[in-house]
């Protein structure tokens, strides 16, 4: 049952964020006294999505590290400068709206990227590399990342960002690696199929309560607000086209593309929520919470265009991306 009820869920994903979030919007009166379990149901889903890792991945990819590189540098180089250019053409000024565009590109990239990279027959140890690298250092690179692009114009607490980072991420992808590397594997296959669905139900309560709390700033629907939206959607739609670009040009095996695509597009954009209504003014979480409601249709659309390049390219018609 528990196995069918997580297929079920994995089909509606793409629906399943947006839905929360409007839902999270209309029920912020009954909503926004559950607000304080948000880190704890998000530590959960990590440590449930991290169950499937260990620490020999590591050891499986370091022969090939350049996927990894090449990854990181467009999630954590190229993406934000990126997300802080088009924010200052798009938003001139509103410091709070830039800050929530490049949050949006500066927090890790998304466990469920493990989802889609298994779908589309993509390197299944170096996605559950990138994640683990990228999670591990996330409590230095966000701090870092907002402070180098916004500098002291936001007031955060950064001590307790990382501190935030940790519990919330570090600690639990830790710990299952851990139980996974000591028990042999045994873990996961006896729990991992057992807690997905309770994991990606998570998703959606975190989405839902996070929808709670900016409330106030999606439901006076203005011009603005559309402009974010429209915004953000670009952004975080050039961030896949930019990922399988660099990968096209510069990784031949399919699998790997595949992998770069995913785990370089997406965002662990629950995370980024929490952080952005946790440490930020509310007005900077509006950008990344909008962002909850594209991702998942985004990842979907571009599996779908993996999935049609490759039968051109297996079938031998010309490459359109040749020179």
């Amino acid at each position: 049952m528990l196995q069918k009820l997580n297929k079920f869920l994995e089909k509606i994903m793409p629906i399943l964020t947006p839905i929360s979030v409007i839902t999270g919007v209309f029920l912020s009166a009954y909503l926004e006294d559950f607000t304080y379990l948000i880190p704890w149901i998000f530590a959960f889903m990590t440590f449930a999505g991290s169950l499937g890792s260990n620490f020999r991945s590591l050891k499986d990819v370091a022969a090939h590290p350049f996927p990894i590189v090449m990854a990181m540098l467009i999630l954590h180089v190229f993406m934000p400068i990126w997300a802080w250019g088009v924010g200052h053409v798009a938003f001139p000024g509103d410091i709070y709206t830039i800050t929530g565009l490049i949050l949006v590109m500066v927090i890790p990239t998304g466990i469920t990227s493990f989802i889609w990279v298994s779908i589309y027959k993509g390197n299944i140890p170096m996605v559950l590399s990138i994640i683990l690298i990228d999670t591990l250092l996330s409590p230095v690179i966000v701090p870092f990342s907002i402070s180098f692009f916004v500098g002291q114009t936001i007031e955060m607490d950064y001590l307790d960002l990382m501190k935030g980072l940790l519990l919330m991420v570090v600690i639990p992808s830790i710990l299952a690696m851990l139980l996974n590397q000591l028990t042999k594997g045994n873990i996961h296959q006896q729990w991992g199929p057992r807690l997905a669905p309770f994991s990606k139900m998570g998703v959606g309560v975190v989405v839902m309560l996070n929808g709670a709390i900016i409330s106030p700033y999606i439901k006076d629907f203005n011009l603005k607000l559309m402009g974010i939206m429209s915004v953000v959607f670009f952004i975080a739609m050039t961030g896949y086209i930019f990922s399988f670009l660099f990968g096209r040009f510069m990784i031949k095996d399919w699998d790997n593309l595949v992998t770069v695509t995913f785990s370089a597009g997406m965002r662990n954009i629950s995370a980024g929520a929490v952080i952005g209504v946790t440490y930020f003014p509310a007005s900077v979480a509006v950008p990344v919470v909008i962002g909850m409601l594209f991702q998942q249709t985004l990842a979907s659309l571009s599996g779908h265009f993996l999935a049609w390049y490759h039968h051109k390219k297996s079938s031998g018609q010309d490459d359109f991306f040749a020179a």
